[in-house]
């Protein structure tokens, strides 16, 4: 993209809680010629951050500030022509994200989003996927916890792995974090939009092109004891395993013909039917709508923990890959995935769409395949570890 640009890149939603960590990694992370933005509806708040910024990073590049709003088409399409690459963290996103989408990609602007919420990034692709391509936008969703260690955690697992040959994959995701009050409110209003839901997968795959060469396809659900994992491993429904899908079915490194099976562990089989109940019970609630203003009236979307908290919290996702007569154990692994990790996701996403070397792709891309090796130096540069614990002959 060209360098004529007023701003490298333009954050936008800095003022809320994850927004914020992602504008202090920034500060602390960001080449000292970045030329960036704050944006976002308040003045006041953006001001404030502004002026944390540059009293705990003094040396940082400093941000401009502009005022915009989700629902400000005039004033996205400024923004998005103004800079390289847009960042947000504004969501819900089914219900802020679309206008920000349609300025990118109209802009040629490359985006990156939080975004775990499966409607959206379907019907994002239904309607600015072409529109992106055209004008050669990167539109990246999904740039944090939601989906990158399991994106790139695949990815650097196949990568271990012989080529040419069918290839399987599965993941275990173990944490003791908890939802960030953004994600729950995500989480609710995906149960309330289940319909929407449906409709939006469902023109997805009647638009979109498939591989006639190669094969994708999705592990066969199942429950039971893994001592490798180490727990109960059960199939969990999030976007994560959906991502690594579209990354295989794009890349084909992957191989002619390729499977992923995305798990969650717990220590406990109780566990499991606890959670299993809490979310089947939500997602019930969600259906009405004074049962559903109650439930979001539980967590704050801005809402999180405290720095000692987030201190202690950890993820690690173990992957085992077979194929070509090779088998494979890997792990990512991290620290609070919700909000410390996330931020640092998104942020070196950002900055690897601005500044690196990477693939030539336009459209509605994963991070696998719009930054791959690149995003994957830069996150472990960065902290987050992506190891092989194991590789045998089959």
């Amino acid at each position: 993209m060209e360098n004529s640009r007023r701003y490298d890149l333009a954050l936008f939603g800095g003022t809320g809680f994850t927004g914020g960590l992602t504008a202090d990694y920034l500060a602390a992370h960001a080449p000292a010629e970045m030329r960036w933005a704050l944006v976002g509806r308040n003045r006041s708040k953006l001001d404030a951050v502004a002026a944390r910024l540059a009293t705990a990073a003094p040396e940082a590049p400093k941000p401009d500030v502009i005022v915009a709003d989700a629902a400000d088409q005039p004033a996205l399409r400024e923004v998005a022509e103004a800079a390289r690459v847009v960042v947000t963290t504004v969501g819900p996103y089914a219900l802020y994200g679309e206008p920000l989408v349609a300025a990118c990609a109209a802009a040629g602007t490359d985006y990156a989003d939080l975004t775990g919420e499966p409607e959206f990034v379907d019907r994002m692709w239904v309607e600015h996927h072409a529109e992106a391509e055209r004008t050669g936008a990167r539109l990246v969703h999904c740039c944090g916890f939601d989906s990158i260690p399991h994106d790139l955690g695949a990815y650097f697992t196949v990568k271990q792995l012989p080529e040419g040959v069918p290839l399987t994959v599965n993941g275990f995701v173990k944490s003791n974090a908890r939802f960030s009050g953004g994600t729950f409110h995500s989480a609710i209003n995906g149960f309330a939009r289940a319909r929407q839901t449906l409709g939006a997968a469902k023109e997805r795959r009647r638009q979109e092109p498939r591989a006639a060469s190669r094969e994708v396809h999705a592990a066969p659900p199942r429950l039971g004891r893994n001592e490798r994992a180490g727990g109960w491993t059960v199939p969990l429904p999030t976007i994560d395993g959906a991502v690594v899908r579209r990354s295989a079915a794009a890349l084909e490194r992957y191989g002619p013909d390729f499977t992923y099976g995305h798990h969650m562990v717990a220590k406990h089989l109780a566990t499991v039917g606890a959670i299993g109940g809490a979310v089947g019970t939500a997602g019930a609630l969600a259906q009405l709508p004074p049962t559903r203003k109650l439930l979001l009236k539980m967590k704050a979307p801005g809402e999180g923990p405290s720095e000692a908290e987030r201190e202690r919290s950890w993820f690690k996702v173990l992957f085992v890959g077979e194929g070509g007569g090779k088998r494979v154990v890997t792990e990512v692994r991290g620290g609070d995935p919700g909000y410390g990790e996330t931020s640092k996701m998104l942020a070196e996403s950002g900055l690897c769409l601005a500044f690196d070397q990477i693939p030539d792709r336009a459209g509605q891309v994963t991070t696998a395949v719009a930054m791959g090796d690149a995003l994957l130096e830069r996150l472990q540069k960065a902290g987050i570890s992506f190891q092989v614990l194991e590789s045998s002959e089959a």
